[in-house]
């Protein structure tokens, strides 16, 4: 047994590498697509469209009569979580502290890897959903009037009651817009013998929403240029805010927007492997996932203008 593979086999480094993984994919990308922990990396979950809405099951039984099966059907989907590694080579030199080694390790992977998780989770998400124009510069136009009714939409589309929540997820122009808009910055007053700031923060904006929806600003970037051009940095949700239904802790039936199914226990499991030159050892990061789109209805894009 090679020097890390003894470590990485250790119980409290496989709980590092988890917590790791939790923590950095907790910002955005588990906020609009929360996680499923499954047993199986593939199996069924509920996906409800307009043709296929969420409805609640009538769980009273009769005398001698038979309980609501909450069972699968036809028009259910399956999830499949495809495998995800990241490698980590060290040289024999590089390896001293083996223990504090591979948790830096850890740390790496769970932060390129979440980056990753979190593109590919807001692309999804855009993709999925049609947006709507909002011209926020119209005479009378009222920021906090205009995110209610669409939180109240997608309250109605989920059809879950105050078990589920809302999320809002700013893009970082569209979050700009908002906490400069005179219908959002008239919310905030200050005395006349004080001083203060009158500009929201983003923890600010559920006290000023309807049912106090938990709000995010997305600040992820990619560089739409070509290679060998000089780099092009876009934010991935720059002029768009995303209302959609979440919940915080969602079951492969619930109606939420999006969900990302993993394998319980195993976000991030570290291994070793040697070099083939015998100079040194990699150590390596494996998991897996699957993103859904799980209830479209329940989601509201809007493109600020």
């Amino acid at each position: 047994m090679s020097r890390l593979s003894a470590i990485t086999s250790k119980a409290t480094l496989r709980e590092y590498a988890q917590g790791a993984a939790q923590t950095a994919t907790q910002p955005i990308a588990d906020f609009l697509a929360p996680t499923v922990n499954v047993s199986a990396p593939a199996g069924y979950y509920k996906q409800y469209t307009e043709k296929s809405r969420f409805s609640v099951p009538e769980s009273l039984r009769a005398i001698n009569g038979n309980a609501v099966q909450l069972g699968w059907d036809a028009v259910d989907k399956r999830f499949d979580c495809q495998p995800h590694a990241l490698d980590i080579p060290l040289d024999n030199l590089e390896i001293l502290a083996e223990e504090s080694v591979v948790q830096e390790a850890a740390q790496m992977a769970a932060e390129v890897g979440a980056l990753s998780h979190e593109l590919a989770v807001s692309r999804k998400a855009l993709a999925a959903l049609t947006a709507t124009d909002t011209d926020t510069t119209v005479a009378g136009f009222d920021f906090i009037q205009t995110l209610d009714q669409n939180i109240l939409s997608v309250i109605k589309a989920a059809k879950y009651g105050s078990l589920m929540g809302v999320g809002i997820l700013f893009g970082a122009g569209a979050f700009v817009k908002f906490k400069n808009h005179k219908s959002v910055t008239g919310k905030f007053t200050v005395g006349v013998t004080a001083k203060g700031l009158i500009a929201p923060k983003v923890e600010d904006v559920g006290g000023l929403l309807v049912g106090g929806p938990e709000a995010r600003v997305s600040m992820m970037v990619y560089d739409s240029a070509k290679p060998g051009s000089p780099e092009d940095i876009n934010f991935v949700l720059d002029n768009q805010i995303l209302i959609f239904a979440r919940h915080p802790n969602p079951t492969r039936r619930d109606p939420s927007f999006m969900k990302t199914f993993r394998l319980a226990s195993q976000w991030m499991v570290p291994g070793t492997y040697e070099k083939p030159d015998g100079r040194g050892e990699v150590i390596k990061m494996d998991w897996s996932e699957d993103v859904q789109i799980t209830n479209t209805a329940a989601a509201q894009l809007l493109d600020i203008a």
